[in-house]
């Protein structure tokens, strides 16, 4: 659909004090912490460490215009891309481990994180674009209260693995404009293989449906640059590890056929990959254009 972008919601909700509010009782969450679905409990604010291995600060890995997302996102100027360094996955095939598995660049306040939202939107980024944001989202929303006070106005991207918490998100609602989680297993015996959390596709199922409920399909504007909506990616696995079946017939009869879905090729045996006989190889052309048909035969025709 190719609308004319309107302000970003969070501009509203700053402006009504509706922010700080979701701000503050994202944080009172952090001192027993159920940010996502593991709910270890720890008191982060004291910088007691769970499995995302992050406390009362978020972690930055690097930042950036990215021109390689999706065309709607880098169009020409590229995605405003933030990396948030852990991960609340563990994923044996992971091909961002030296950032998803280690605590690789620098901790960083809610302050400064504004304003690399803000030098992201000086150096003209069609959006902020926050990648493996599911531990941080208290960080995110202080950041973006501060940034909205100076004059932030682009669109927020919550570029995810999958894995996140229905609370949580309903905190982000009318926050993120376009929400882009990765959709991975439909088999929750696989997830636990090789992700370590065998729930991975009931409550990845119930985020993406709260996901288009906050934001409906992937809108447009004029030019092809998305500014409201939803977007999934899911990575094809060797040997149809990845259940793209479930996953697309999910997506077909639950959520919409004309959501914006990227099948993607690129899997490599990355990470750990190595250790498991069955993820040890790149997929095929076929593997790959089995899957394309697959979705096209369900009724997906909005396929990057």
């Amino acid at each position: 659909m190719i609308m004319t972008q309107p302000a970003p919601g969070y501009l509203a909700l700053f402006a009504s004090g509706e922010l700080a509010r979701r701000v503050r009782a994202a944080y009172a969450r952090l001192e027993k912490c159920d940010i996502c679905p593991l709910r270890c409990g720890v008191d982060r604010m004291q910088d007691e460490l769970g499995i995302c291995q992050t406390g009362e600060l978020a972690r930055v890995s690097s930042y950036g215009p990215h021109p390689g997302e999706e065309r709607p996102l880098s169009g020409w100027r590229g995605s405003g891309t933030i990396f948030f360094a852990r991960c609340n996955l563990r994923c044996v095939f992971c091909q961002n481990a030296d950032i998803s598995q280690q605590s690789t660049g620098h901790v960083i306040s809610p302050e400064a994180l504004a304003e690399l939202m803000l030098t992201l939107q000086d150096r003209g980024c069609h959006n902020i674009n926050l990648v493996s944001p599911s531990h941080v989202v208290p960080q995110i929303l202080a950041a973006i209260d501060i940034a909205a006070q100076r004059s932030l106005s682009l669109p927020i991207v919550y570029n995810t693995g999958g894995y996140d918490a229905l609370e949580t998100l309903k905190l982000l609602d009318s926050v993120v404009d376009i929400y882009m989680p990765d959709m991975k297993y439909g088999d929750p015996h696989l997830a636990l293989k090789y992700s370590q959390v065998s729930d991975y596709p009931r409550v990845n199922q119930v985020a993406v449906l709260e996901m288009q409920r906050q934001v409906g399909d992937l809108q447009v504007d004029e030019q092809g640059i998305a500014w409201r909506g939803l977007l999934v990616r899911h990575l094809v696995l060797p040997n149809g590890l990845a259940g793209s079946e479930a996953v697309f017939r999910f997506l077909a009869e639950k959520v919409s056929k004309n959501v914006y879905l990227n099948i993607m090729a690129q899997y490599r045996p990355a990470f750990r990959a190595r250790e498991y006989p069955e993820l040890s190889r790149r997929i095929s052309h076929e593997e790959y254009q089995a899957a394309v048909e697959l979705a096209k035969a369900l009724g997906l025709t909005r396929l990057d």
